[in-house]
Order: structure tokens, then C-alpha cells, then sequence
């Protein structure tokens, strides 16, 4: 194969759309696990016997929001770096 410029820009395009896929898939799990951690926390805090368990219970899900988040943007760091 010739490695003309129109070969290696379809390549470049190629390579700058799967990687904005798999950002966007990133954030879309992102979204996903925070959601999921506000109505696991939101759950939790309703049902606890006690003060304790509901701030146990909200502390819990803040965590898993922030951990969700460091996930996605891990993944775009290593998205940047290998370019």
C-alpha cells in the first residue's frame, strides 16, 4: 500500500473518531454509575435505623460518584496520552 496523505488522513480521521467514541462511551458510564450511586445512597439513607447509617449511607455514595468520575476521566488521560 501507498502511504499517500489522503491514506493517512482517513487513518488520522479513523483514529480521532474511535477515540471521541470511546470518550463519550466514558462519559456515558460515568453518568451511568453516578446515578446509580445518588439512588443507592438516596435508598440506603431512607431506610438506615439510625444517624449514623444514613450519614454512612451518604458518605458511601459520595464516594462512588467521585470514584465514577476518576474512572472516566482515567480513561480520557489514557485516550490523550496515546495519541
Amino acid at each position: 500500500m501507498d502511504n499517500s496523505p489522503s491514506e493517512q488522513n482517513k487513518t488520522s480521521f479513523g483514529s480521532r473518531l474511535g477515540r471521541s467514541c470511546i470518550s463519550f462511551a466514558a462519559s456515558v458510564q460515568e453518568g451511568f454509575r453516578y446515578v446509580k450511586a445518588f439512588f443507592v445512597g438516596q435508598v440506603k439513607t431512607i431506610t438506615a435505623r439510625n444517624e449514623q447509617e444514613a450519614s454512612e449511607a451518604e458518605l458511601e455514595a459520595t464516594k462512588k460518584q467521585v470514584d465514577a468520575a476518576d474512572a472516566a476521566e482515567d480513561i480520557k488521560n489514557r485516550l490523550k496520552n496515546s495519541q
